[in-house]
């Protein structure tokens, strides 16, 4: 080598050491921070939330910032399981009306710094009030959030001033045009007109107050609504969207997450909620205001506190309006020629000033559910407003109710020491015997094949059922759990003191359950078979064909069918509706009555459940031989003796298992109930399984009530199974 390779070369490698040296000692310094932070938001929100992040981190040199989307629906239920083990974020954005449950779950620590005393002149009054809590302030405001009125421009000359002027629309409009479309089944929704009729969903003691002559009016005055054609019949948000998208509504009432759905879709303007002349008073709804909370562990962090005071601060509450669109709280960005300028954002801004702060009370969450339930109740004309709202107030006592005293632990723990004590002289015994002492020594092999394997079921399935089970027997919160012994297993039993096929009891949902599972898995097989038999003959031309598109409804995942079956049920927009009238029938509210719903629901899961059965029985019938046939059909045996005789019998071991397992799957079917009907009417066609996640997280979160039915329902499905089994296995034998 030349010496000038030579010189070049080590040239190189003295610069390559320089640079794996100034990675290294590049990692040695000071560790910047890391703060992670967790929301729900999509679009526009989102894109302003991440341009803070990278300006923060471009301004704050050594902070990074992660955040983390979570999908709305399951927002909560992820930063109960995440925070109290330190797994979780050090900030999340949420809105305000969930801090009760928080502070009851601890959740959430003072901002103290992050929102201080100079910055609370800064924001209004209402955002800064539902923050706090005794005097401690939970969050830093950044957006309020309620219900306005869009208004097609086409549709609705000039500025309504009452709701009646909208409803007088009805006679100027086309037959298929509503003056107006929200969700009337909601209670959210329904608050404005409830707050018009001077009422209130709860007290000032937390208590139901969602009864009375002007909680009864104000039903009355929707169900007329309904009754004149002014709003459509079973409204959801899908169906509210398409129809102001399509111009098939002049005005919607709405939130401004409503904005996404609109883009370039209709010419619109937005205004508060007007007067309902009928009492002279404005709608009023309630409001969210959304912060950023800091979790206990982020409150440990000065970053995480010095990030959400600038989350707050007047640069941010620009961009966050600009871009993403948000009605902010912070008072001086509405300055901003840009913020000012923004019509829209003006609107929610004016109608926010006159909103109710939704109440951060754990009574108020409680409130929905039975409220939702009356209301639909009246629209339907199953009841009326006064009846409806006084079984809704019974429902909420019964579900806010204390838990039973703490019984003494002594027999249980006497009771389990006992069993423990049996065993353990049966192990003794056993391990004195000789022959059982051989026999697992010869097995010491096979052990060491399946350790895995038994490890990995321990820690998947018996860990988890024994986790349930111990849940089932406490009540209260995941910190403060409350010894309850055996008292929600007898509340259950007992059907919580009233008739035992009382709504909502535990019998009559086990009956429902019941049948429900033996229609579905009936008609499961029937349908299975024929087809699978159908598609075995080989003189069937483009057999290929057609069980690719049979096998499709088993393909496609579960709530997408669910969805897609339920607006085909819809009373006045759905396909099953349209067919009927195309026929001369008229239409059926399908989810009005138990015997419809149920229908609705059964068509639905056998839609989804006949295709395996079908690949069963497809399956099953390739190994029953061809000559066993061949013989029954020269002794003379008609086809349906071949099919009877021979076929079916053949099938049954195969059939048998698929059956029992179709049975478990149809037993606990929560996406069917839970998407198509929603357990209406009433409730009563909820199932098993639907039940017992309302108590978990509809009804107070109460886990333990919701681990005991879980519980029942395993003992159930172990019961039926095992006694399904030793009949097959006496049928062998015999």
């Amino acid at each position: 080598m030349s010496p000038a390779r030579i010189v070049a070369s080590g040239r190189s490698t003295w610069v390559l050491a320089l640079l794996v040296c100034a990675l290294i000692f590049s990692g040695c310094g000071e560790p910047g921070e890391h703060l992670v932070l967790w929301h729900s938001y999509r679009g526009d929100e989102e894109a302003s939330l991440n341009e803070l992040a990278r300006r923060y981190e471009r301004e704050h040199r050594g902070v990074t910032v992660e955040l983390l989307a979570i999908p709305f629906d399951a927002y909560g239920a992820k930063l109960s399981a995440a925070i109290p083990h330190a797994h979780g974020p050090d900030l999340f954005i949420e809105a305000h009306e969930r801090l009760g449950s928080y502070l009851k779950e601890k959740l959430v620590a003072p901002v103290g710094d992050a929102f201080p005393e100079e910055d609370v002149a800064k924001f209004d009054v209402i955002s800064v009030a539902a923050v706090t809590v005794a005097g401690a302030r939970y969050a830093v405001p950044l957006a309020n959030k309620c219900l306005a009125l869009y208004v097609n421009e086409k549709l609705v000359p000039g500025t309504p001033a009452t709701l009646e002027e909208i409803i007088s629309l009805r006679q100027a409009l086309p037959p298929d045009v509503f003056p107006l479309a929200y969700d009337t089944t909601s209670a959210f929704f329904h608050a404005p007109f409830l707050h018009a009729f001077g009422g209130e969903m709860i007290d000032g003691s937390d208590g139901f107050a969602f009864t009375g002559e002007r909680a009864a009016a104000s039903v009355d005055f929707v169900h007329d609504l309904v009754a004149a054609h002014v709003v459509p019949e079973e409204p959801n948000d899908a169906l509210v969207a398409s129809l102001f998208k399509s111009g098939h509504a002049a005005a919607v009432i709405n939130g401004p997450w409503f904005q996404a759905d609109l883009k370039g879709s209709i010419s619109y303007r937005i205004i508060p909620l007007p007067r309902l002349a009928a009492t002279g008073e404005k709608m009023r709804p309630y409001m969210t205001v959304e912060g950023v909370f800091v979790t206990p562990t982020g409150a440990t962090h000065p970053s995480a506190r010095a990030f959400a005071r600038w989350l707050g601060g007047d640069d941010a509450a620009i961009v966050r309006a600009t871009v993403g669109q948000q009605v902010v709280a912070r008072l001086d960005a509405w300055k901003d020629p840009a913020v000012a300028s923004n019509e829209r954002l003006r609107a929610f801004h004016d109608a926010a000033r006159e909103a109710v702060p939704m109440p951060t009370s754990t009574a108020m969450r409680a409130t929905w559910v039975p409220a939702n339930q009356a209301i639909m109740k009246v629209l339907r004309g199953d009841a009326t407003s006064r009846a409806a709202l006084d079984e809704a107030r019974a429902r909420f006592i019964d579900v806010m109710r204390p838990p039973p005293p703490p019984p003494s632990p002594k027999p249980a723990l006497l009771f389990a020491g006992l069993v423990l004590l049996i065993g353990a002289a049966l192990m003794v015994r056993r391990a004195f015997n000789p022959a059982f002492r051989r026999e697992v020594r010869a097995s010491l092999p096979a052990y060491r094949y399946v350790a895995h394997a038994a490890l990995a079921v321990v820690a998947l399935v018996i860990f988890p059922l024994a986790a349930g089970a111990l849940t089932s027997f406490f009540a209260g919160t995941r910190d403060a759990p409350r010894y309850v012994g055996l008292a929600n297993y007898v509340s259950i039993l007992t059907a919580r003191g009233g008739d035992l096929l009382a709504h909502g009891s535990f019998y009559l949902t086990l009956l429902v359950t019941v049948v429900w599972t033996i229609l579905n898995v009936t008609m499961h097989v029937a349908i299975g078979l024929a087809l699978g038999i159908a598609l075995s003959r080989p003189l069937l031309k483009l057999r290929a064909v057609y069980r690719v598109l049979l096998i499709l409804p088993w393909a496609v995942p579960s709530y997408v069918t669910a969805l897609a079956w339920k607006g085909m049920f819809h009373r006045q927009f759905g396909a099953v509706n349209a067919i009927l009238v195309a026929l001369g029938a008229e239409p059926v509210s399908w989810f009005s009555h138990f015997s419809t719903a149920f229908a609705a629901n059964l068509a639905t899961n056998v839609w989804l459940g006949f295709p395996f059965m079908m690949v069963v029985t497809l399956g099953a019938l390739t190994s029953i031989p061809r000559d066993v046939l061949e013989a029954a059909e020269v002794d003379g045996a008609t086809r349906w003796q071949r099919f009877h005789l021979v076929t079916l019998p053949l099938l049954k071991p195969a059939l048998l298992p698929a059956v029992v397992l179709g049975a478990v799957w149809t037993f606990n079917m929560f996406n069917v109930v839970y998407l198509v009907s929603g357990g209406e009417p009433d409730g009563t066609t909820d199932v098993m399984v639907s039940e017992a996640y309302r108590w978990a997280f509809t009804r107070d979160a109460q886990y333990g009530y919701a681990a005991a039915y879980a519980v029942l329902i395993f003992l159930l499905l172990a019961g039926v199974t095992r006694g399904l089994a030793r009949m097959r296995s006496a049928e062998e034998i015999t």
